[in-house]
């Protein structure tokens, strides 16, 4: 497949401590490298840092605070995992408003691991189905949404995936999505049918 151009595009990471560092580092370089401008937006200022398997990794610059950010200057939204990153953020009012803006205007969101704990809080798993890591399951069942288990499932504006491991499959229908831009803006959910991408054998 031709590597889909996102020249012009500006793409909103939402993390903050704890945040899975291959979730954020592996999905960030090829949205780079399919020209979009990326930026962390965090509650916390100068830099957040990554979890990387089983203990403390690498720190990241903060590009924008949440306090100052606005989701009507970004085109699309990542979401990366780590236990700590997104339970942290579902308890900012501030971080929850940011993802749901994403939806209410259609705009295009990725989310792995444990990311779409932030799709739930935001009041946009209903009616959809979308993949997480598995302890997500009856979170995203509760939320009104469809659970499977399968690298990378597409939903609309919403794509997501499990686990680090997911990572080459996530970031291909990303950008893919991403490349597409807007749709069906004006409803958290709209109506539509669910398109997943078929495993990897």
């Amino acid at each position: 497949m031709a590597q889909q151009d996102l020249s012009g595009l500006r793409i909103a990471i939402l993390a903050t401590d704890g945040f899975e560092q291959s979730e954020l580092l592996e999905p960030r370089r090829a949205l780079e490298t399919a020209g979009a401008t990326t930026e962390v937006v965090s509650p916390r200022d100068g830099a957040i840092k990554g979890w990387n398997h089983a203990d403390w990794g690498k720190s990241v610059t903060v590009d924008q605070s949440l306090t100052d950010a606005d989701p009507k200057d970004y085109d699309a939204l990542l979401l990366p995992g780590g236990v700590m990153n997104p339970d942290k953020l579902r308890m900012e009012p501030k971080a929850v408003d940011f993802v749901r803006s994403f939806f209410e205007s259609g705009k295009p969101v990725a989310a792995i691991c444990h990311g779409p704990w932030m799709v739930v809080e935001a009041g946009a798993a209903r009616d959809a189905t979308l993949t997480s890591w598995p302890s997500l399951r009856t979170d995203i069942h509760n939320a009104g949404g469809q659970w499977v288990d399968r690298e990378v499932m597409v939903d609309r504006n919403l794509v997501t995936s499990r686990k680090p491991d997911d990572i080459p499959a996530f970031n291909r229908e990303m950008i893919r999505l991403f490349a597409a831009g807007p749709q069906s803006a004006g409803a958290l959910r709209g109506q539509g049918s669910a398109v997943s991408q078929r495993p990897q054998a």
